[in-house]
Order: C-alpha cells, then structure tokens, then sequence
C-alpha cells in the first residue's frame, strides 16, 4: 500500500513538472500572448488616461517577443561572477544601436548606460544583475546551458538558476522601451548592469559594493534607484514588496574552538573542543528564541558546517565551525553579533577551551525607502491590478546586494512572481535549483514595471 501511495505521489510530481517544461517550451509568441501582463495592463490593473504610460505600455508589448529571445540567449551562455564578458558585450551593443551613451568595464564587467530625456530634470537609475551560478542545469529545456566554468579552483556547470538571466533581458527591453519615447522623458534614466551579484570568487571584490566604489551612482547622482527579482515562491503576474527591511544582512560566521589533545580513552587528560563545541552549537540557538526580540524582525543564527579530528580514537586540538548571520535591522545586526562573540567565548571557557569568533560582514539589509516606497505604490498597483500586489510581503532572509546602492541613495526593490498559475510552490523549482526556470509571462511585467517606475519618478515632484 505503501509502495503503491509512493509511485502516485512521484506520478503526479512527474505530471506537475512536465506541465512546466512544456509552457516553456512553447516559441516566444505564443507564450507571450497567455501572459496577463504581455499585451495589455494585467487583469484588474487599472488602466492608464496618460499618454505616455499608455504608450509605454504600447511598445512593451510590441517588444517582448525580443525580450524572451534575448533571455533564451543569455540562459543558453550563462557566465559566472566577474566573468560576464559575453553579457556584458550583448548589453552594451544593444544600449549604442539605442543611441545611449555607454561605459564598460566598471566594477571588471559592468555596464552603465545613460539615457538621457529631452527636457531638463531629475535623474533615476535601474538596476539588473549579469552573472550565473555554479550549477549544473537540469531543466531539459532547448536552450538549456551546457556551459562549463571554473569556480574557485573546481571546473563546474554553469546556470542562471536564479533568474538574473530574465533580469538583464527585462533591464534590455525597457531601455529600448524608454529610447523610443525619450522625446516625452523629463530627466535621465541610468542603466546599470551589474556584475557578481551572487559574491566574487574568493580572493576578489565585485558585485554591487565595488560598482558604487567606482562612482556608478555619481556624474549623475540619480535620486532614486529600482530594482528587482523573480522568485519561484510567488504567481507569475504578483508584485511583492515592503517598507524598511526585506531581505536579510548576511555575515559569515566562523568559530574557532580550542582544546588540548589526548587519547579518546583518557578524555580527563586533555581538554575536548567538540564536546565544547557541540555546546556552543545548542547555546547559539538560545539567542534567537530566548535573547532577542524576535518580533520586530525574523533573524537566525546558523552553524552549517563543523570539521575537527582525523582518527576515531584521538580527541583533536580544534573543531572549526562555520555559518550564518541573518538580520534585517541594522541594531539587531550588531547587538546578535556581540551575542553570537559572548555565548561562544564563555561557552568554551567553562569546558577550559577557548573559542575565536570570526564574522566576517557581509551585504547590508535590502531596506526600502519608505517615503519612495509610499510614492511609488499607486504605480505598482496600476502595474499588478486588483488581488495581485502585495505592499507587505513577508521578510526574505536571503540577501541581495541591491542593498549598497540603497545604502547611498533611496532605493525601492520589489520580488516579481514567476510560479506559473495553478502550480503547487512545492511542485515549482525553487530559486538555486538545476530544475529552476521561469514562467516567462513574467517579462512583459518586469519590463512594464521598470519603465513605468522610472518614468513616474521622472515626473514626480519631490
């Protein structure tokens, strides 16, 4: 009975996911036509009486058959981090046929395109990420990636397994969208196209922190700044954000626990790091359910890895420990730091060990700008139409480095639902899967999204 329960329950996994595969493997068109965003304003959105938003919408929807071949090419020639040379050169080619002034070789493969209006008036810039992961595909799709890489020493497989692939396209599609109604535009649109936003390789600085080290948000200094990204956890046709923090800081974590070695049967003869350390393990988790105030914000503390001794019968001089930190207040982020340093050390001094707690800071808090976040609601929720915009979204402990910027002007980042409809999420590859793919009726929305964004800002007066 059992066995006969299992194989129904794999049918229907099988069923689900080939269901998936086969929305994408239609041509562009006519997956583009079933989008509720694709032609026309999503189902419920409310309909524009402005010129230039309806014309915006216009060329959107004109456009997107491109816009999926240009995701489908970059999926198929996916690059690591820092590595984005091929991404980098579509880019900036497409950007010059436009007629936008281009700089490449910021932050190693970056490109900034300047598009700017014809009257006077402020600046806006958006925002996509270029690179892949090391992740071998597994999709079956037709322009699956058989890439191959080098990442941190090891040849891998090479996947845009979290979507930065329909990023850049959506970030392609809305500077032709903008270039063709340039003449109605009031200020410029800068367009950043980023490297690394999933880390360098070790030994290398990049991503977003290096891009804002390089100027790319000066000369001009744009006074708001958007970006995105698709998740598989959410519809395909919903936009979520919210005010303050959204997705997590993330620090690294590593403790180093010292003992003293001896025989495994003469235990009282030395002093033994992994049972000090297996301690400091349990003690760790009091932090978050008994020290902090855990309903301001979600956080935790996880120990991911422990590595210490080479022989069954030696207890061993050290146990190395490392993992995560996750916070989205920045106060909370330094008080559990300090937590995390104490618990540890005095943990490890009652055992006679002693414990060096190294965490090493990563991204900031993804934090909106609340006063833009205010601003801007009106134009998502004309974007996302009636039951398909959620202004608070549920804190994500994932980071993204979308927060550097946001961290030098106001910024406002939103998810974009990419989970076809009628689809279980825990049928849907999840974001960093070798099964992950999008359901592309996503694109139409990104692009509309973007450039609605950017435009209404423009005309916006603070």
């Amino acid at each position: 009975m059992m066995d006969e329960r299992r194989r129904r329950q794999r049918h229907v996994k099988v069923l689900a996911r080939t269901a998936i595969f086969a929305l994408a493997l239609l041509p562009p068109s006519p997956l583009a036509s079933a989008a509720p965003a694709s032609r026309a304003p999503a189902k419920g959105a409310s309909p524009s009486t402005d010129a230039l938003a309806q014309e915006i919408d216009r060329r959107a929807a004109a456009i997107n058959d491109r816009v999926v071949a240009w995701r489908r090419d970059i999926h198929q020639n996916p690059e690591l981090s820092n590595h984005e040379t091929r991404t980098a050169a579509l880019v900036a080619e497409h950007l010059r046929k436009l007629g936008i002034e281009v700089k490449t070789g910021i932050a190693r493969t970056g490109v900034v395109g300047l598009l700017k209006g014809k009257h006077p008036g402020p600046v806006v810039a958006l925002r996509a990420d270029m690179d892949a992961l090391p992740v071998t595909e597994r999709t079956g799709l037709p322009f699956a990636s058989k890439a191959r890489g080098v990442y941190n020493g090891e040849e891998v497989g090479v996947m845009h397994a979290c979507g930065h692939d329909a990023h850049v396209a959506i970030l392609m599609g809305v500077a032709e969208v903008l270039a063709s109604v340039r003449d109605k535009l009031p200020g410029t649109v800068k367009l950043i196209f980023q490297p690394a936003e999933e880390s360098s390789p070790v030994g290398e600085v990049g991503g977003a922190e290096l891009m804002v080290q390089e100027g790319v948000l000066e000369d001009p200094r744009p006074k708001a700044i958007f970006g995105l990204h698709v998740m598989s956890d959410a519809a395909v046709g919903t936009i979520h954000t919210r005010s303050g923090g959204m997705m997590a800081a993330s620090d690294r974590l590593e403790i180093r626990v010292r003992g003293r070695q001896t025989h495994a049967a003469r235990p009282w003869s030395g002093v033994d790091p992994v049972v000090a350390a297996s301690q400091i393990v349990l003690a760790l988790q009091t932090i978050m359910s008994r020290q902090v105030n855990i309903t301001r914000a979600p956080a935790i503390v996880t120990v991911a890895t422990i590595h210490g001794g080479v022989r069954h019968n030696i207890i061993p001089d050290e146990v190395v420990m490392t993992g995560t930190i996750r916070t989205l207040e920045d106060d909370m982020r330094a008080d559990v730091h300090e937590r995390v340093k104490r618990t540890a050390e005095t943990v490890a001094g009652s055992a006679g060990a002693t414990a060096e707690v190294i965490i090493d800071h990563g991204y900031p808090v993804t934090s909106n700008d609340a006063a833009l976040t205010q601003r801007m609601e009106p134009t998502l929720r004309r974007l996302a139409g009636e039951g398909n915009l959620d202004m608070k979204m549920a804190p994500i402990l994932g980071s993204e480095d979308f927060s550097y910027y946001q961290k030098a002007v106001p910024g406002l980042f939103i998810i974009l639902g990419v989970r076809t409809r009628g689809v279980s999420p825990d049928q849907f590859p999840s974001n960093h899967s070798p099964l992950f793919m999008i359901d592309e009726a996503v694109l139409p929305l990104g692009v509309r999204a973007l450039a609605h964004l950017a435009a209404d800002s423009l005309r916006m007066k603070d």
